[in-house]
């Protein structure tokens, strides 16, 4: 960062004069290019750090502690925004409204005794120099011991009540990305799965897959790499969820806040945000401790670090505009409806769906109001698998009737394979229920999968034995086959003499016939009841609809 000759240098005569007076150092240089090494020299050397530090008021020491914690420099716009502005005066106003001795802020405090500056400065992550309030370089060594070296706290422990209803993390995430993966296989989008009930709506699931390396480009599971996550030990693969979320520029938070819309060209920096939000969790004293209230960190942030996604402190040119009203929330003043929304779903959604956080509630339907970290964040946050998760050991049962029933730890391979072949039934968290039947396996034959490959499958997991020989007939049957019955609804239309199918069939109800299944009954077209019946009518029958529960008409 600049020195303190940098933050002096094109200031003028007066403006020196007044910072050697708050130092009491009597500047005996006639003009500027002499006075600024005299008075650099002069602060650096006097005996000035304890009684210059302990001189300042309590705001101004604040102001000084914030930079400091920040190390060393602080956004501009954060800084005025928290400890005041510094004003703009000319050198005769200057003279007149003397800020030295009367200081409209804080920042003003710090300015006319040289203990900060202001400068355009390059910082990690930022994709071009931004304006920062600096400590110059040359002071921070010696003020760095001054000021508290204890951070704040960020925000408080929750109370009792505020944890009333716990909400504990778990690897289901694993289990819903088999499901998504199979889904996506079979040429299913997301959105399909959104009456399951998950605890992560699988269209932000598949953000998460697409962050993990785990789709490709046209929304397809990649080949090997899927087999690879599918077949790893749940630890494992729960570990490269979190590692690749950690990582990921590409998983955008900010995005996937509901009930907000994004409009213009504008660009945030989703890893920058999520690692702000991170290294803020480091700050909560002994995290296995218990219970930390959701809503003191947010507004610690809010206070501390507003501007920890945004560049600059730029609250303008970001079009963020609210779904039900369609109003934009721009400026600071909406930063608790973005900016603090962003830190609440990335505590109660990522950090919770990878087993980092439990959530906790005051009451079943309240939301989260409290969080702490699990015994596999440690690991997790460090991209490492955790212990404690479940082997994948539970078998597969088989009934004659073609239902497959799959306990929750049989391994994710299979079930992916088992969702490719069935058709799908109920859902539960313990288990799954698929069923052999015509649909999927035609399904199933359109991704160049076989029946024969079906069986082997089963066979590799199953004993013979647990096999149903009539499934396996049913199997062979229909690959050379293909169906041999169907069950379908059907429309009836039932008459006392041939006489009345014959005057039907003259008339332009005839299209709605189907298939005669005898000569006073035929199989019409489902929806063409009142068609039917009104051309009998014409044709000199009268007809009835006598049960529409079994779609049958009667002639009268």
């Amino acid at each position: 960062m600049p020195t303190l000759s940098d933050a002096l240098r094109g200031r003028d005569f007066g403006f020196l004069r007044m910072v050697a007076a708050a130092w009491g150092i009597e500047l005996t240089a006639p003009d500027v290019a002499t006075a600024l090494p005299q008075l650099v020299q002069g602060i650096l050397q006097a005996p000035w750090r304890e009684e210059a530090f302990s001189a300042l008021p309590s705001e101004a020491q604040m102001a000084l502690q914030a930079i400091l914690e920040h190390e060393g420099r602080m956004s501009w716009a954060l800084f005025t925004r928290r400890f005041g502005t510094v004003r703009q005066l000319g050198p005769a106003r200057r003279e007149k409204e003397r800020p030295d001795l009367h200081p409209a802020s804080p920042a003003e405090v710090l300015w006319y005794r040289a203990l900060i500056g202001r400068a355009f400065l390059n910082s990690p992550g930022d994709p071009e120099p931004l304006e920062y309030a600096y400590i110059p370089d040359d002071l921070l060594e010696a003020l760095r011991p001054l000021a508290s070296t204890r951070e704040s706290l960020p925000g408080r422990p929750a109370t009792p009540l505020e944890c009333v209803h716990p909400i504990l993390a778990s690897d289901c995430i694993l289990d819903y990305a088999t499901t998504l993966l199979a889904a996506l296989r079979m040429g299913l989008p997301p959105e399909t799965l959104s009456d399951r009930n998950w605890l992560i709506p699988p269209p932000i699931l598949f953000h998460l897959l697409n962050a993990a390396g785990l789709v490709d480009e046209n929304g397809l599971p990649r080949g090997d790499a899927t087999r690879a996550f599918l077949e790893a030990p749940r630890a494992e693969a729960l570990a490269h969820l979190a590692r690749s979320w950690m990582e990921s520029p590409f998983f955008n938070e900010l995005h996937l806040l509901p009930g907000l819309k994004f409009e213009g060209d504008w660009k945030n920096d989703p890893l920058r945000a999520r690692k702000a939000v991170l290294k803020w969790l480091t700050r909560i004293p002994d995290p296995r401790n218990g219970w930390w209230n959701l809503s003191s960190l947010v507004r610690a942030i809010h206070e501390q670090d507003p501007d920890f996604q945004r560049p600059a402190g730029d609250y303008d040119s970001w079009f963020i505009r609210q779904e039900k009203s369609e109003e934009y929330l721009r400026g600071f003043d909406h930063w608790d409806e973005v900016d603090g929304a962003l830190v609440r779903f990335i505590i109660t959604g990522p950090l919770h769906w990878l087993g980092i956080l439990d959530l906790a509630s005051p009451a079943p339907q309240a939301a989260p109001a409290a969080f702490r970290f699990t015994s596999w964040a440690e690991a997790l946050l460090q991209g490492k698998p955790p212990r404690g998760l479940p082997d994948e050991t539970e078998r597969i049962r088989l009934t004659s009737s073609g239902q497959i029933i799959v306990p929750r730890l049989v391994p994710r391979s299979l079930r992916y394979q088992l969702a490719r072949f069935c058709l799908w039934g109920e859902e539960s968290p313990g288990e799954y229920r698929y069923r052999v039947a015509p649909e999927g396996l035609q399904r199933a034959s359109a991704q160049g999968l076989r029946p024969r490959q079906f069986l082997a499958l089963l066979r590799r997991y199953l004993e013979p034995q647990a096999i149903p020989p009539s499934l396996v007939q049913a199997l062979e049957r229909w690959e050379t086959s293909g169906t041999q019955a169907v069950i379908e609804s059907a429309v009836l239309l039932r008459v006392d003499s041939p006489a009345a199918l014959e005057a039907l069939r003259k008339t332009r109800a005839a299209r709605f016939i189907l298939e005669e299944l005898s000569p006073t009954i035929v199989l019409l077209r489902p929806g063409s009841q009142e068609q039917v019946r009104n051309a009998l009518q014409e044709s000199g029958f009268l007809t009835d609809v006598k049960n529409m529960e079994d779609h049958s008409i009667y002639l009268s």
